[in-house]
């Protein structure tokens, strides 16, 4: 046990450190971001307070394409807005860029218009590059978030609106998960127009915006109310033509933005991922989630790779240690627990990765699965290795299917018909032979003895010079175990004759042996040390066996009692009654010739 416990912590240990190593090097990236889609974003309360007025197909098809239209356009918008000084709206977000002068009248309607409505918000834009860029110092440093340029309203327009930037990124897989609250072009700091709004509408109403934690790069995760199309309200053609009543958007956070596919202001979003969201949408649903103060707080990665590397190392101990069936339930528990404690620390405001934990440890207990598989094997083999040399190749078999139980200290008291075998006058033989003589004598026999017991599903137990044992009934029970004993002891008679007329030709010696069959209760297991150790039989039953062996004449076959009346009419015995008297048996045992087998 405890060299099993080393070696699972060691396995385990090393499970967590690759897991926890191929995690950190974004294997599961994709897949986990994924799954965060799925888990996290849902369609969820809006509060009304933004209306957009979508530049969609209709606007364009009444005043021509998006390009041809000059400022003025815009300026009415505006100006229809400010038209009602009693609805008012709170904030004005013109989600289109403004830069350099064009027609100098057009110009100064929009930003007269502007200064009248006096709650307008106007686009700014950063361009950004990566590559080697020169730092202050001189030296070249490599930068992928470098702001090449930056664009923003004409003087005119921007004197008397509020600027935010409307610059958003995809994240790798090329999906908008992430704001950017802010960008720092010369050394300014330019919050976001969603940003702005919100900052703008609360000031109006007494409040201050809180301001979700960013990243190195300004970016805080976006928490999704709306799909694309749950946040268009009117089109930007029926508020020219003041289709609108005032009270419609009155106090109320009023977008104006691209809502036509041709505009190429589109991008896709965890919240549905099939579909494409105008980027205005993506700006109200940050809008709407600053409003709520919903930021949710990404874990640090650090701590989710720590927590990660403990349940994966724990999880290890467990499945090397426990059942397969167990640990399957034990591993779907654990993956059931873990999206349910994501999905209620996303509630309560912390976002984390919910693919990490799972899959790592279902590879965990797939690792741990083929581990007891080659364990298992492993000791198939080792049954297989301790057997194979007494035990017929069928009975191995079977004992496969018990495990590794039977190969430990201990045995078991059970029924068994147990052989002996000897050679008659073997020593005297071995005296007279050369030794090489002796060697192959004895090998001849032992073959001839040991293929008899094999063939017939017996158990060898050993080897004591030119004597053999064998026994019927164990490791495993078996239905004719003292027939089979029987048979092998007429085999054995015949195969010594076989044997010793081959060896009266070859060398000029013959072989003679005796064999006794008993059968009865006896302790079958293995015996000696754990490092050495015997799987034989014990017992009266035993000695018996080999006290009829001893008293039996060479060529002949004593069986007892017990043997004979088990097999009934099988066998042809002659009784010698209690004329042959065994070491160790009181006076009444009754001893009998084996005949013949029917």
């Amino acid at each position: 046990m405890k060299k099993r416990l080393i070696w699972t912590t060691v396995y385990s240990l090393a499970a967590a450190l690759l897991l926890t190593l191929l995690v950190y090097l974004g294997v599961l990236r994709r897949l986990d971001q994924w799954v965060q889609d799925a888990l996290y974003q849902k369609p969820r309360y809006m509060s009304g307070e933004v209306i957009l007025f979508g530049i969609d197909e209709k606007s364009l098809s009444r005043l021509g394409p998006f390009n041809t239209w000059d400022r003025n356009v815009m300026a009415k918008a505006l100006e229809v807005l400010a038209s009602d000084p009693e609805h008012l709206p709170a904030v004005v977000c013109i989600d289109t860029l403004y830069i350099g002068n064009t027609d100098p009248e057009a110009d100064a309607r929009l930003a007269a218009a502007a200064e009248r409505l006096g709650c307008v918000i106007t686009a700014t834009a950063a361009v950004f590059d990566s590559g080697w860029f020169e730092a202050e110092d001189g030296s070249m440093v490599w930068d992928d978030y470098h702001i090449l340029d930056y664009e923003e309203p004409y003087e005119a327009l921007r004197k008397v609106t509020t600027q935010g930037h409307i610059n958003v990124m995809n994240d790798t897989d090329g999906i908008m998960r992430h704001g950017i609250l802010y960008v720092e072009p010369d050394d300014r700091t330019v919050y976001s127009m969603p940003y702005q709004a919100v900052k703008l509408y609360l000031e109006k109403h007494g409040e201050e915006i809180g301001q979700p934690l960013t990243n190195n790069r300004g970016q805080f995760y976006v928490s999704f109310t709306g799909r694309p199309g749950d946040y268009y309200d009117q089109s930007f053609a029926d508020l020219l033509e003041g289709k609108i009543p005032a009270g419609y958007y009155e106090d109320k956070i009023v977008y104006i933005g691209p809502y036509a596919a041709g505009l190429q202001d589109i991008v896709y979003t965890p919240i549905d991922r099939a579909e494409a969201m105008y980027g205005v949408e993506f700006q109200t649903n940050v809008v709407q989630q600053l409003l709520a103060n919903d930021y949710p707080v990404e874990i640090a990665d650090g701590i989710q790779y720590l927590l990660l590397f403990i349940c994966c190392f724990l999880a290890g101990i467990c499945f090397f240690n426990l059942k397969v069936v167990v640990s399957a339930v034990i591993c779907a528990g654990l993956v059931a627990v873990n999206f349910l404690a994501a999905a209620g620390i996303y509630d309560a405001g912390y976002l984390m990765h919910p693919l990490w934990i799972p899959v790592s440890v279902v590879i965990v207990y797939l690792a741990a699965v083929v581990s007891h598989y080659v364990r298992a094997a492993m000791e198939r083999a080792q049954i297989t290795h301790t057997f194979e040399r007494y035990v017929a190749p069928e009975i191995v078999h079977e004992i496969l299917k018990e495990g590794t139980g039977a190969l430990s200290l201990g045995g078991k008291l059970c029924d068994i018909a147990v052989l002996f075998v000897d050679v008659r006058g073997f020593t005297t033989m071995s005296e007279r032979l050369e030794p090489e003589k002796v060697v192959f004598i004895l090998n001849r026999y032992l073959t001839m003895a040991s293929g008899c017991v094999e063939d017939n599903k017996g158990t060898l137990d050993k080897f004591v010079g030119d004597a053999m044992m064998a026994f019927w009934g164990a490791p495993l029970p078996q239905e004719d175990a003292v027939y089979n004993a029987v048979k092998t002891a007429e085999a054995i008679i015949e195969g010594a004759a076989r044997v010793s007329d081959e060896l009266k030709e070859e060398i000029g010696e013959e072989l003679r042996v005796g064999v006794g069959v008993h059968f009865g209760p006896a302790i079958v297991g293995n015996m000696g040390a754990e490092r050495h150790m015997d799987y034989t039989a014990i017992g009266d039953t035993v000695n018996t066996a080999a006290r009829l062996e001893a008293n039996a004449p060479g060529g002949t076959v004593y069986i007892s009692r017990a043997v004979a009346d088990a097999l009934g009419e099988r066998i042809e015995t002659t009784s010698l009654g209690n004329s042959v008297k065994l070491k160790g048996k009181a006076d009444g045992f009754e001893v009998l010739k084996l005949e013949k087998i029917k």
